[in-house]
């Protein structure tokens, strides 16, 4: 489904947190990763040290997304460095756009390095600003000594409420998740003064069986309260590895509007979150 992954950088630690998630998704897709570095001017000098730095990255990369095929050298990976100047959330929506449907792997917080921008406000400038690719965040607080030791995308938490709109995402991580062998749970939130248990869990078993049948492991929970806190929290809770979900959903079954909601797991969560827009 995904013919590359775009992973941008700022030449800072913080922003590199998303490579390794990068190079699970690719190494096991066997799809190509571009590197790219968005650059306040045209400055030689600059441009000299960006294309040092960027080398590096793309050594260590390609290495590491080799591992996930089996071969520990990542030659079935592509990984390509690309170079933009300007302002980045725009540069990033461009440069994504083109050639072919990307998923963009970024992290959420990162200041300082080559260029000093600050990726959280990028993050939030690309989500909103893409038309149909999916953006996959990554909390800076992510980083870990030894993320690259061990499977990362193992299971994830798939918020649904009913509805089409919100059932968007579902293509998306079901590629994801075929792939990578994950395990979904579905979950769902009723407000309190709702009394729709029987319905909502209809739909979520029906779900399941869909899933089921396309070889994806899935599972469902229910919960009461409110949505965006109820997501943040059972993310943690259960130590999911990713959170997957549309950004737009409203009516059906839980009656919440995904955009709002989406936009408070996006500032407030922990988890790493996949957003696909509708």
């Amino acid at each position: 489904m995904y013919d590359g992954i775009v992973v941008p950088l700022d030449g800072s630690k913080l922003s590199e947190v998303a490579l390794p998630f990068a190079e699970e998704l690719a190494g096991r897709m066997v799809s190509n990763i571009s590197l790219l570095t968005v650059l306040e001017s045209a400055d030689v000098a600059e441009h000299r040290k960006h294309m040092t730095y960027a080398r590096k990255i793309a050594s260590m990369t390609r290495y590491h997304a080799g591992k996930y095929i089996g071969n520990g050298n990542g030659n079935s990976v592509k990984v390509e460095i690309a170079t933009r100047t300007g302002n980045p959330a725009e540069a990033i929506v461009e440069y994504t756009t083109k050639g072919g449907f990307k998923l963009i792997v970024m992290a959420s917080h990162g200041r300082s390095g080559l260029t000093r921008w600050a990726v959280g406000s990028v993050a939030d400038k690309v989500v909103r600003s893409t038309s149909w690719q999916p953006v996959m965040l990554i909390r800076a607080k992510e980083s870990r000594s030894d993320v690259r030791e061990k499977r990362i995308l193992r299971k994830a938490l798939v918020p649904l409420d009913g509805s089409t709109e919100s059932e968007s995402v579902m293509p998306y991580i079901e590629a994801i998740a075929s792939k990578l062998e994950m395990e979904l749970t579905l979950f769902l939130v009723i407000a309190q003064n709702k009394n729709n248990h029987e319905a909502a869990e209809a739909y979520l078993k029906a779900k399941c069986a869909e899933l089921e049948d396309k070889g994806i492991a899935a599972e469902y929970q229910l919960s009461i309260g409110s949505v965006a806190d109820m997501i943040i929290d059972t993310a943690d809770e259960l130590a999911f590895d990713l959170v997957a979900m549309s950004t737009r959903g409203k009516t059906g079954v839980s009656l919440w509007s995904m955009g709002s909601v989406a936009q408070k797991v996006f500032l407030g969560g922990n988890t790493p979150l996949l957003l696909v827009k509708q």
